[in-house]
């Protein structure tokens, strides 16, 4: 018997977000076309995500068009060869969210999400924050993610 993936409950995919180190954030073009970028994704609360880029480009357009996003986070993919069942299969902890993006227009929110962001990822230098903050803000965006229904997470086993 084929072992199926699980859905599982909202609080689980949120854990999916937190431990994988990239989030697939997709967007519409102004055409219509997908855009989907993996991207550095910290949470604040159960349903604000927050990311940093520069403060023009095509993921700004993309926002600015239609601030409809999708998340995507694969967290554990660990490919299986069973061998009582001669198959091949792949064990995986994912997770999707739906959400409005929102170019952060406060200075106050910006450095908190910035801070968040370098807590999460380079938490040993915390100590050159306050400078690179000074000398990078005005020219860094930060875009915050709401999300607009709970997440969905999905593993096998």
């Amino acid at each position: 018997m084929r072992k199926a993936s699980r859905q599982k409950s909202a609080e689980w995919a949120i854990g999916v977000f937190d431990k994988a180190p990239y989030v697939t954030v997709s967007m519409t073009r102004h055409d219509g076309t997908p855009y989907g970028l993996p991207l550095s994704l910290v949470r604040k609360g159960d349903d604000i995500f927050y990311f940093h880029c520069a403060d023009d480009g095509e993921k700004m357009d993309c926002i600015k068009n239609n601030p409809v996003v999708s998340l995507s986070a694969v967290s554990r993919c660990t490919p299986v060869f069973e061998e009582d069942k001669n198959n091949f299969t792949e064990y995986f902890h994912s997770a999707i969210a739906l959400g409005k993006a929102e170019i952060v227009m406060d200075d106050e929110e910006k450095i908190e999400a910035l801070r968040l962001l370098c807590q999460r990822f380079l938490p040993k230098y915390m100590e050159h924050f306050e400078e690179a903050v000074k000398r990078s803000l005005a020219r860094t965006a930060v875009v915050r993610i709401s999300l607009i229904e709970p997440p969905v997470g999905k593993c096998k086993p």
